[in-house]
């Protein structure tokens, strides 16, 4: 099978399309011929070594963490999916989705409803996926205020949506080019530099923090102590002012979730380009660039 990795870390020269056999599943799992593979900034992370002692890599290996596709081979022990069934989900541990074909454990994949596409489902279980699990940990009700830092990216802007349809107001720190998207999703934007505590009227009860550092040391002092925090970013930093990092729910009840508030329109994932296979160092450049808006996907056929 075609697939898109790398061969040892370092920058973009490590990267090429690999020939490699197509995998078998394990007990538990499932093989799935991929439709398209959401691209993220934890990618090009992992290709650099940045994430050495959390993600398994086994070299050369296959880039990407969330894919949409076929099931087309079931492991044993597999009840809940069958061979057609149209899935999406996170990797293995192992395998990468920038593939022809990957490996889903069944824990971790849900179906695809038929009124999501392929490039949606695809960005859900990574991006949307810690969103959800930011928002639903920070726990704050409607009619209350969130400030969301980085909030012009695919994890920030569905925690504006996300809040949004519980009724939470929001105010989003991000760069001046992603006003008008963060507007559009009903957020009050604040750009990137600005000082926070001029910039936030009233009072706010959750940070979700996706940037870390000074910034979110700036915004912590700005809202005052015992003001929950959640961050992506910097959990460590996040830790001292009382707050904690994400704890991420990958299940396929998790999943599923996610699917039905994107097929009913509550989360509208946008996609701003779509890579083939033979083009993912394109694709993974952007994202490494910081010249994308919206999510990017590699799309299989």
């Amino acid at each position: 099978m075609i697939a898109y990795g790398f061969s040892e870390y370092g920058g973009p020269d490590t990267e090429y399309l690999l020939d490699l056999p197509v995998p078998e599943p394990g007990p538990g799992q499932i093989l799935v011929a991929v439709r398209a593979a959401g691209v993220n900034p934890a990618d090009w992370k992992v290709r650099a070594g940045n994430r050495k002692d959390t993600v398994q890599t086994t070299l050369p290996a296959v880039l990407g963490r969330e894919v949409s596709g076929t099931v087309v081979l079931v492991g044993s022990g597999v009840d809940e999916f069958a061979v057609g069934d149209h899935v999406f989900g996170g990797t293995a541990s192992g395998y990468g989705g920038y593939a022809q074909y990957t490996v889903l454990n069944a824990s971790s994949t849900a179906h695809k409803p038929d009124s999501v596409s392929w490039a949606a489902a695809a960005t859900l279980p990574v991006a949307a996926g810690t969103a959800y699990d930011a928002v639903r940990s920070l726990a704050v009700t409607a009619g209350r205020t969130v400030l969301v830092l980085g909030a012009g990216g695919g994890v920030g802007s569905a925690v504006l949506q996300l809040a949004r349809a519980d009724g939470v107001d929001v105010v989003a720190v991000a760069s001046a080019g992603k006003r008008e998207w963060i507007e559009s999703l009903g957020a009050r934007f604040v750009e990137s530099g600005s000082d926070i505590a001029d910039a936030v009227a009233g009072p706010v009860d959750g940070i979700v923090d996706l940037v870390g550092g000074e910034t979110l040391r700036a915004a912590a002092t700005a809202v005052g102590p015992g003001t929950p925090i959640v961050s992506v970013a910097d959990p460590v930093l996040a830790s001292e002012w009382g707050g904690s990092g994400v704890v991420r729910d990958r299940t396929t009840a998790a999943f599923a979730r996610l699917a039905d508030l994107t097929a009913t329109g509550v989360l509208r994932p946008r996609i701003d380009h779509v890579f083939p296979l033979v083009r993912a160092g394109e694709a993974l450049a952007l994202v490494e660039n910081g010249h994308s808006l919206g999510k990017v996907v590699v799309e299989v056929r």
